[in-house]
């Protein structure tokens, strides 16, 4: 009966990941700032609620009464969240943009980079419930 919810638990982070990874989908890193870039400036709670990923990591660390997967989970996605807001400040609102890193976020991705998030989030999902 457990693994009901194991899969349960999974399935719903699987559908919020591909929410956040559908509607940041570029060709580059660049590409994705620029889409992300454009709910920060409406509104830096608006960018943050457009991450649920974020918010399940939290509420799951708590579920899982704060293990060690979760945890890393957690601070997976919080290194992930600041990353992109320092980038995208960086970028777009100091325009303090060295050549070498304009490089580094015009190259091209491949089309299964985006989806190594839910590579690595899975197993600490199943570890921390396997645990728990």
């Amino acid at each position: 009966m457990f693994e009901g919810y194991i899969i349960n638990y999974m399935l719903l982070f699987i559908f919020l990941e591909i929410y956040e990874l559908q509607w940041q989908k570029a060709e580059s890193i660049m590409g994705m700032l620029a889409r992300m870039y454009h709910y920060y400036s409406k509104s830096i709670f608006l960018f943050l609620i457009m991450h649920p990923t974020f918010y399940f990591a939290i509420g799951f660390m708590v579920l899982t009464d704060y293990n060690i997967y979760a945890a890393t989970l957690l601070l997976i996605k919080t290194f992930d969240m600041i990353t992109k807001i320092l980038l995208i400040k960086q970028v777009f609102i100091d325009k303090n943009l060295s050549d070498e890193l304009a490089l580094a976020l015009m190259a091209p991705l491949n089309k299964y980079v985006l989806y190594m998030g839910l590579a690595i989030y899975l197993p600490l999902i199943y570890l921390a419930l396997e645990s728990f």
